[in-house]
């Protein structure tokens, strides 16, 4: 799968990459969303500067290659994101979040990747978790797992579905079999170089998709490449995506939309600053003093189940 490109937002637009949804693939197991980008020179093109905005219906998985992102939320969670180590935040039945790239950051370069939640799971409670996967290889790769289980290393980080989420990095010539379950259906993607993934060409910045009833997985590296494989079983469940929000009625949706404006605004002008937002659905984002984003318009037409 192609990606497209979406400006993400900041001075000049920061752009990504955007391989999931597509219009022939929504998900990919219970991944329903990844963005992937740069490296982009902080200098350039302004850095992630990503106001307070709400979140239902999914997890948020955070990886970076380089750079520093701040990330703050309602659920009164601070944290770094720094490259190797990933931080899950559970939006549940409803969060909001800032995503900022810090000083120290003078190249971004990583993914931002959504799992959507199973019905018995999404109105949970906010939530956020931390990892550093310790490094796994043998001769021409390496490894780290950050999601469910591979190459003989499991991440202890909580998900309401089984996931796999693993960076890879080959040096050229490198030919990896990957033993994986074969319930699952996989992704690659590709964020340097250019693979084979059971024979087929997958260039830089491309998603592959491998359906389910795999036991191994034939990488071959024909120059230095790094990957992200990203895997579940397929969903089951329909879903309805729409801006940052994940439910399973076009009604559901509209209401979320409503409760923001209603929570950051005030006599119809969105408030100037992040800690002037009365608690809600989707609680305060605390010290950022980023005025929220507010939703943009729904469509003139019923949101489409995704499946």
């Amino acid at each position: 799968m192609v990606p497209r490109e979406v400006p993400l937002g900041g001075p000049r637009a920061m752009t990504v990459r955007r391989t999931l949804p597509q219009r022939e693939r929504s998900l990919i197991g219970a991944w329903c969303f990844v963005d992937h980008y740069g490296p982009d020179r902080v200098t350039d093109t302004g850095g992630m500067k990503v106001a307070p905005h709400p979140h239902t219906g999914l997890q948020t998985v955070s990886w970076l290659f380089t750079g520093v992102i701040e990330h703050r939320d309602s659920a009164d969670n601070h944290a770094l994101v720094r490259p190797g180590e990933v931080n899950l935040m559970t939006a549940g039945r409803g969060i909001s979040h800032s995503e900022v790239s810090t000083p120290a950051a003078t190249e971004l370069h990583g993914a931002q990747l959504w799992v959507a939640l199973p019905d018995s799971a999404r109105h949970v409670d906010p939530g956020f978790q931390h990892y550093q996967p310790p490094p796994v290889g043998g001769e021409g790769w390496e490894g780290r797992v950050f999601l469910g289980s591979l190459l003989g290393s499991t991440s202890p980080v909580a998900t309401h579905t089984p996931l796999l989420g693993a960076e890879l990095v080959l040096a050229a010539g490198t030919i990896l079999d990957i033993d994986v379950d074969t319930s699952f259906e996989h992704g690659v993607l590709v964020d340097t170089g250019v693979v084979r993934v059971d024979g087929d060409e997958v260039k830089q910045h491309e998603l592959a998709y491998v359906a389910p009833g795999r036991g191994s997985l034939h990488v071959e590296a024909g120059a230095d490449a790094r990957l992200l494989l990203l895997g579940g079983p397929p969903f089951g469940e329909s879903i309805v995506m729409w801006w940052n929000f994940v439910g399973r009625t076009h009604e559901e949706i509209v209401g979320y939309r409503e409760e923001w404006q209603a929570q950051i605004t005030r006599d119809g002008v969105v408030v100037g600053d992040s800690q002037d937002v009365a608690d809600g659905r989707f609680g305060v984002v605390l010290d950022d003093h980023l005025p929220p984003i507010p939703a943009p318009a729904l469509p003139n037409a019923r949101l489409k189940e995704r499946r």
